[in-house]
C-alpha cells in the first residue's frame, strides 16, 4: 500500500488548503478580467481607458519577482506553512479593498493610483503564494500520485477563475448593466475576504511538509537566491522558458480573452462571461485526468503534445473565433484543452526541477520573473498590438512564439515522474511505474 490510512486525512487537508489558497489568488484575477470594462469606466475614463485597465492588471506582476525573492528564501528557511498562511491573508485583504475604492469621478487621479497600489500588494503576496503552494503539495504527495494530486492545485486555479466569472455573471443578471457600471462591480471583489479567511484557517492548521522537515533537521548545503542562480542555473533557465509558454497562453486565454471578444469581435458582456465560464468548466473536468495520465506516461510527453498543438492550432482557432459566437466557444475550448496538459502538471513538474533546500526559492524566483515579463504583460501586449496594427490575430501569433520558446526549454527538462523529491540533490530522471504498480498507486 502506498498510503496508510492515518496519512489520508492530512493529505486531503493539504490538497484542500493548497487549492483553496490558489483559488483565492485566481478568484481575484478572474474577477478583474470579467469586470475589466467596469473598471475602465470607474478608474480609467478616456480614449486609452482599456490600456489603463490592462496596465492595472500587468503592474501587479512587477512586484511578483520581489515577492518571490522575499517569500521563497523564507519558505526554505522557516518552512512552507507559515509563509503560505501569511500570503493568503495579504492577497485576500488587498482584493477586498479594491471593492471599497472610490472612483475617478469621486477623487480624480488618486483613484487609479490606489488601484495600482493594491495590485502591487497583490503581486508581492502572489510572489510567494503559488510557488509555495505547489512546493508544499508536491512534497506531501506520494511519488507515484504526484501528478494526480498536484492537478488539484490547478483545479483551484480554474475554480477561482470560474468562481470569479460566475459571481460577475450572477451580478450582471441580477443588477443589470447600469448598476454594474455604477456600483455592482464592487461586490465580486468583496467575496475574496471570506475566501481568504477560510484558506488562512485551513493553512494555519496544516502540518509542515515532511520533505522539508527531514532536510531542516539535518546538515545541508546552503540555500538562498545566490545558490539558486549560481549552482542551479540550468534548472532555473529551464523553468523560466517553460513558464514563458505556460503564462503567455494562460493570461491570453483566461484573462485577456473577455476584452478581446468584446472589443475585437463584438461579443456582448454577458455572452462573453458565459462563454468563458463554459470553457473553464470543461477544463476543470479534465484536469485530474491529465494529472493522472502524467503519472503513467510522464510529464515530458504531455508538455510536448501541448506545446506542439498550440503552436500549430493557435492561428486557425483564433481565425475561427472571428466567425461567430458558436465558433468562438469552439475555438476557445480547443485551445483550452491543448493548454490543460501544461496546467495539470505544473505542481508535479516545476517543484521537481530543484532539490529541497532551494526548491521554494528556485521555484518562486524563476516562475515569478518569467511571469512578470511574459505573463502579466500578455493582456497589455495583446491589446496594444491590436490597437496599433489592427491585426486581430496577433494573440494567436503571440501564443505560437511563446510555445516555440517553451519547446526549447522542454528539451532540457528532466523526466521526474515517480521520482522522490527527498534530499538535497537534483531529482534524477524518474522511472515510470509498471502498469501493475501504477494501478496499485491509483
Amino acid at each position: 500500500m502506498t498510503d496508510s490510512k492515518p496519512e489520508a486525512i492530512p493529505l486531503r487537508r493539504s490538497v484542500a488548503a493548497s487549492a483553496m489558497g490558489n483559488a483565492t489568488e485566481w478568484f481575484d484575477y478572474g474577477v478583474y478580467a470579467a469586470t475589466a470594462t467596469y473598471l475602465t469606466d470607474a478608474f480609467f475614463p478616456g480614449d486609452l481607458g482599456t490600456l489603463g485597465t490592462m496596465l492595472g492588471f500587468a503592474v501587479s506582476f512587477v512586484l511578483r519577482p520581489l515577492g518571490g525573492m522575499v517569500w521563497g528564501p523564507l519558505g526554505d528557511r522557516l518552512g512552507r506553512k507559515v509563509v503560505l498562511a501569511t500570503t493568503i491573508l495579504l492577497m485576500a485583504a488587498a482584493t477586498g479593498c479594491i471593492g471599497l475604492l472610490p472612483t475617478h469621478a469621486q477623487i480624480g487621479w488618486l483613484a487609479p493610483v490606489l488601484l495600482i497600489a493594491l495590485r502591487v500588494v497583490q503581486g508581492f503576496s502572489t510572489g510567494g503564494e503559488y510557488g509555495g503552494a505547489a512546493t508544499y503539495l508536491a512534497e506531501c504527495a506520494n511519488d507515484r500520485k504526484r501528478g494526480f494530486l498536484g492537478s488539484f492545485l490547478e483545479f483551484g486555479t480554474l475554480g477561482g477563475f470560474v468562481g470569479g466569472s460566475a459571481v460577475v455573471l450572477l451580478c450582471q443578471l441580477v443588477f443589470g448593466s447600469a448598476a454594474m457600471h455604477d456600483w455592482g462591480w464592487r461586490i465580486p471583489f468583496l467575496f475574496a475576504v471570506p475566501l481568504g479567511l477560510i484558506g488562512w484557517y485551513l493553512r494555519s492548521h496544516l502540518d509542515e511538509s515532511p520533505v522539508f522537515t527531514e532536510v531542516a533537521d539535518q546538515p545541508h548545503p546552503p540555500g538562498g537566491l545566490r545558490e539558486v542562480v549560481t549552482t542551479y542555473r540550468r534548472e532555473t533557465l529551464t523553468l523560466v522558458g517553460l513558464v514563458v509558454a505556460l503564462n503567455v497562453v494562460n493570461y491570453t486565454l483566461l484573462t485577456y480573452q473577455p476584452t478581446y471578444l468584446k472589443n475585437t469581435i463584438g461579443v456582448g458582456e454577458s455572452t462573453t462571461t458565459a462563454m468563458m465560464l463554459i470553457g473553464q468548466l470543461v477544463m476543470m473536468i479534465v484536469l485530474p485526468l491529465f494529472g493522472r495520465l502524467s503519472d503513467r506516461v510522464g510529464r515530458r510527453p504531455l508538455w510536448l503534445v501541448s506545446l506542439v498543438g498550440l503552436a500549430v492550432l493557435a492561428l486557425p482557432m483564433y481565425w475561427l473565433m472571428g466567425r461567430g459566437t458558436g465558433w468562438a466557444i469552439t475555438g476557445f475550448i480547443v485551445l483550452g484543452l491543448l493548454y490543460i496538459p501544461q496546467l495539470a502538471t505544473i505542481s508535479s513538474t516545476f517543484p521537481a526541477i530543484f532539490p529541497t533546500h532551494v526548491r521554494y526559492a528556485g521555484f518562486a524566483l524563476g516562475y515569478n520573473v518569467s511571469t512578470a515579463v511574459f505573463g502579466g504583460t500578455a493582456p497589455l501586449v495583446n491589446e496594444a498590438a491590436i490597437e496599433s496594427t489592427g491585426w486581430s490575430l496577433f494573440p494567436a501569433a503571440y501564443l505560437v512564439g511563446a510555445s516555440l520558446i517553451g519547446l526549447v526549454a522542454w528539451s532540457f527538462l528532466r523526466e521526474t515522474a515517480g521520482t522522490s523529491l527527498r534530499g538535497t540533490a537534483v531529482p534524477e530522471a524518474g522511472h515510470l511505474p509498471s502498469p501493475i504498480a501504477a494501478q496499485a498507486a491509483v
